[in-house]
Formats: structure tokens, C-alpha cells, sequence
């Protein structure tokens, strides 16, 4: 029988997992969003709010709720109060200057109709009413007698009346927010501008990778390390230029990775490399190259970013190419050369295809381990080899004569 305390937990854990996707997908949607108006600006998580967004014209600070539907912001809603504990405070130690800051909460909650949160609507709404706001906080405040919220409550009683006039002046809230869901929708509508919606989706995946990445150097950092405009432009404009038809995007998670090469010692192409005689090191970054370019190679695949026929096409080059530096290797050697020469000639062969050769499976596709991968790809097929006699050999390691049964 499951217990009730854990079940419960865990429906906790998963709102707040929840919470902190919502609030990394929202400041990713204001980079977007700001990305196409200017690049004089900055944003950053958890620094002074939920997310802190700076430009010329001053400082937002904004708190983020995510509710399950039907959850309504009632004048004594937690959220209410802890956000106002966090404004209040600010704002009676001087951390905030109001003349220059907005305050921005905003949930996904409903906001009943001449509630707090209702009266606190932007003016454009047409029902926005701070005085009307104040009193309703006062009586919620009087009213209540709610442990969760005695904090908050303390915080703003420390505020003179002319301060909390001040304070809820700069406040909006806005209520019936897109939910974590429906920011992913609005992204892709962003990104449909920039790559089209056939690519979209990876690009929007590959966006946010970034972002995730960049937001947990930014929440280590003992300094405010805020994402600025030109930042993000330069991101966006070199991921943007990976999805053109020219292009293909190099992963960063995939360009960084070492495999241990012993998980590959059996496999074909490593074996290809211990035929002419090559060292442990250069064995590694073989198994290395071949690794990020199998995994790179996967990954295009399942995200529909090649074309029909693509991978054959390029490795029907690679081959070609390869042959014809393998057959003038064979013609060189001739039927009766020592076993010394022919490593070393297949050396070269290799020297070549992994220092040289660099054919790109686009035109401005241009990391190296995607054409070093792919002929080390080709060399496990056995599509291609570099000791002269790589078939025979290999066979006769591979399929050895089976040995005569004794009477």
C-alpha cells in the first residue's frame, strides 16, 4: 500500500520540478521575444527575482507561479503573500529602487473578479484599481490568521502607507498565464520564423540546451552573470546558421565526448587499426572520432534533419575517394612486399583519410570527426580497410577454420 505522505511528496517534488521548467522556459521566451527588438538588454534567474530582466528603460523583477487549472490567487493565497513578502522586504531595505523597477507576478491561476490580483491588472486592462488593491490587502491581512503566511504578513506591516502606495504603483499581475505547455507553443511559434517548422522542434531542443547550460553557470557564479542581448544574438544567429540547408548542427553535448576505447576493443574497426600497428593513443582518438560521429550522426537522423539518401550519398564519396588512394597503395606494393612495408603504406592511407581527406557532408558542415568518424563507420562495415590484405586478415580472425575432429 502506498502512504499517503509519500504520494503526496512526490506530487510536491513534481510541482516544484515543474516550477523551475516554467521559470526557465519563460526567461528563455523573454530572450526570444527581446531578441527582435534590440540587443541592449539582460536577463537572469533567481538574481534579484524569479527572473530579473534589465534594459534602458529600468528593471522588471518577476515572480512566476504555475498552478494546476482551476487554482484561483484569492486575497489571502499563499502566492499573493509570498510574493508581496519578497517585494516588501526589498523594499524596506532600500534593495529596490521603485522609481526605476516594475514589479511583474505572474501566475497561472485565475484571478477572481475584484480580487487583489484582479484590481492589480496592467491599465490596459481597464479595471485596475491600487487603492481599491491596498484596502482589500489591509482587510485580507486583518481577516487572516494563516501561520503560512505570518511572514509576509510582519513584511508588510513594516511598510508605511506611503511606502506600500509606492510599492503596489509599480506592481502588475497577470493572471490565466500560458502554462509550462503552452510556452513550449509559443517558442516554436518564434522559432518557425527563423528556421521553419521542419526544424523547429530540434532547434527549439537544441535552444534550450544552451540556455539550461548557460543559466546553471550563471547561478554558480559569485557575480551577477546576467544573459545579455549580444549574447544571445550571437547563440541564436550561429544555431540559426547550423539549420540552413547547407549546414548541419554540431551538438555540443556530442562534441565533447570520451569514451573509454576498451569498450570498443572488439569491434571491427579497431581491429583494422591494430593490423598497421598503431598506438594506443592514436587507437583512442580513433574510437573517440567514430563514437561522436555514430552519436551525431544518430541524432540528425532522428531529428528528420537529413535528407533521403543523405548518408548513403556521402559515404559512397568517402569510399570512392578512399579507393582511389588504396589501389595506387596496391600498386606500389606490389604481390611480394614485406610485411614492414605494408603497415607503413597503410599508414599513410590512414594519415590521409584522418588528416587530409575532411570531406564534408556539407558544404559548411566542417568538424573534423564527422568525416574521421564516418571512415572509421566504414572501416567496421569493412566497406573499406588499410593494411593491403585487411580482408583476409580479418576474415581469418573472424571466422577462423574450424579444426578437425580427432577420432
Amino acid at each position: 500500500m502506498v502512504d499517503k505522505a509519500d504520494t503526496e511528496g512526490l506530487f510536491e517534488a513534481s510541482a516544484s520540478a515543474v516550477g523551475y521548467v516554467y521559470q526557465l522556459r519563460k526567461a528563455l521566451h523573454s530572450c526570444v521575444e527581446r531578441h527582435g527588438r534590440g540587443l541592449e538588454w539582460s536577463i537572469a534567474i533567481e538574481a534579484g527575482d524569479d527572473i530579473e530582466e534589465v534594459d534602458q528603460d529600468g528593471r522588471v523583477l518577476q515572480q512566476l507561479k504555475h498552478r494546476a487549472p482551476g487554482i484561483k490567487m484569492t486575497d489571502s493565497s499563499a502566492d499573493l503573500w509570498k510574493t508581496l513578502r519578497i517585494w516588501s522586504h526589498a523594499v524596506a531595505h532600500h534593495r529596490i529602487d521603485l522609481d526605476e523597477t516594475d514589479l511583474l507576478l505572474l501566475t497561472t491561476a485565475d484571478l477572481p473578479v475584484g480580487s487583489v490580483g484582479y484590481l492589480l491588472q496592467p491599465a490596459a486592462s481597464g479595471v485596475r484599481d491600487e487603492e481599491g488593491a491596498l484596502r482589500a490587502l489591509v482587510a485580507a491581512r486583518m481577516a487572516s490568521s494563516s501561520k503560512d503566511n505570518k511572514k509576509a504578513y510582519e513584511a508588510f506591516d513594516k511598510l508605511s502607507d506611503e511606502q506600500r502606495r509606492a510599492m503596489l504603483a509599480r506592481v502588475q499581475v497577470l493572471g490565466n498565464a500560458p502554462n509550462v505547455d503552452a510556452v513550449e507553443g509559443l517558442l516554436l511559434e518564434r522559432v518557425v520564423l527563423a528556421v521553419g517548422h521542419q526544424y523547429a522542434r530540434p532547434f527549439l531542443q537544441r535552444l534550450e540546451g544552451w540556455f539550461y547550460q548557460r543559466t546553471i553557470r550563471q547561478l554558480r557564479s559569485d557575480e551577477v552573470d546576467a544573459i545579455t542581448g549580444s549574447e544571445f544574438d550571437q547563440i541564436f544567429t550561429d544555431l540559426r546558421n547550423q539549420f540552413r540547408p547547407e549546414n548541419l548542427p554540431i551538438d555540443d553535448d556530442i562534441a565533447v565526448l570520451e569514451p573509454d576505447p576498451t569498450d570498443c576493443g572488439d569491434m571491427i574497426f579497431v581491429r583494422q587499426l591494430h593490423l598497421i600497428e598503431l598506438g594506443s593513443t592514436q587507437v583512442g582518438i580513433a574510437v573517440r572520432d567514430y563514437i561522436r560521429a555514430y552519436t551525431q550522426r544518430s541524432r540528425w537522423s532522428d531529428d528528420n534533419l537529413l535528407l533521403p539518401g543523405e548518408i548513403g550519398q556521402y559515404e559512397r564519396r568517402l569510399v570512392e575517394e578512399w579507393r582511389d588512394h588504396f589501389a595506387e597503395m596496391e600498386d606500389d606494393l606490389g604481390p611480394t612486399a614485406a610485411e614492414a612495408q605494408k603497415v607503413e603504406m597503410a599508414k599513410i592511407v590512414y594519415r590521409w583519410a584522418t588528416r587530409e581527406a575532411r570531406r564534408r557532408i556539407r558544404p559548411d558542415c566542417d568538424e573534423p570527426f564527422v568525416s574521421k568518424g564516418s571512415y572509421h563507420i566504414l572501416a567496421d562495415d569493412l566497406r573499406i580497410g588499410w593494411h593491403v590484405d585487411f580482408i583476409a586478415r580479418l576474415m581469418a580472425i573472424l571466422e577462423p577454420v574450424e579444426a578437425p575432429a580427432r577420432d
